[in-house]
């Protein structure tokens, strides 16, 4: 079995924190601190993976609902491996991933997905970066996401264009000093 990283526990329990906060601001609820024995033993024996298969029931549980609302395959639909690529360039798997990706635990999925999100350089995380949906998505989602990048695209190009039909003048050390009212230093 695959071990769940700290920084997903970590992840899940400040998921359950906002989803389930504590109402007297003293005790969390029960899957944040079920959540939370598995992380002070990960910290106390600093190891930074939890074996899946060993974690207590109630950890497990609220991990695997966190685990629920994160994005499945990391898949943008542009397939390398078809081609005969070793490394898939759209998603960062590899081509055995790829082909028995719905074999796989939550816990070798995830280890899967930090792999490729550290070494980023597969094209979800740049040149196809809109391509990658959100774990809430939906159509409306992705629409909003979409419109939000073209505008966000058309304002940059408006500003280089901007900017480069603007002739860039340096000031004169004497214009400098009247501009900012301080005395010219020569």
């Amino acid at each position: 079995m695959a071990g769940i990283h700290i920084t997903d526990i970590e992840a899940a329990i400040n998921w359950w924190r906002a989803r389930s906060p504590s109402l007297d601001g003293i005790r969390a609820c029960a899957e944040v601190l079920a959540l939370a024995e598995v992380y002070g033993l990960l910290v106390y024996y600093r190891e930074n993976e939890a074996d899946e298969a060993s974690m207590p029931a109630a950890a497990q549980s609220a991990w695997l609902a966190w685990y629920a609302q994160t994005p499945d395959a990391p898949c943008i639909a542009i397939c390398s491996t078809a081609q005969g690529d070793a490394l898939c360039k759209g998603c960062g798997r590899t081509e055995h991933e790829v082909q028995h990706w719905t074999q796989f635990s939550p816990g070798e999925k995830r280890v899967v997905w930090r792999r490729i999100t550290q070494l980023g350089t597969a094209w979800r995380f740049n040149r196809y970066a809109e391509r990658a949906r959100p774990a809430h998505g939906g159509a409306a989602t992705s629409a909003a996401a979409s419109a939000a990048t073209s505008a966000a695209a058309s304002a940059a190009a408006s500003v280089a264009i901007s900017a480069a039909n603007e002739v860039a003048t340096v000031p004169a050390p004497a214009e400098a000093a009247a501009a900012h009212g301080t005395p010219d230093p020569r």
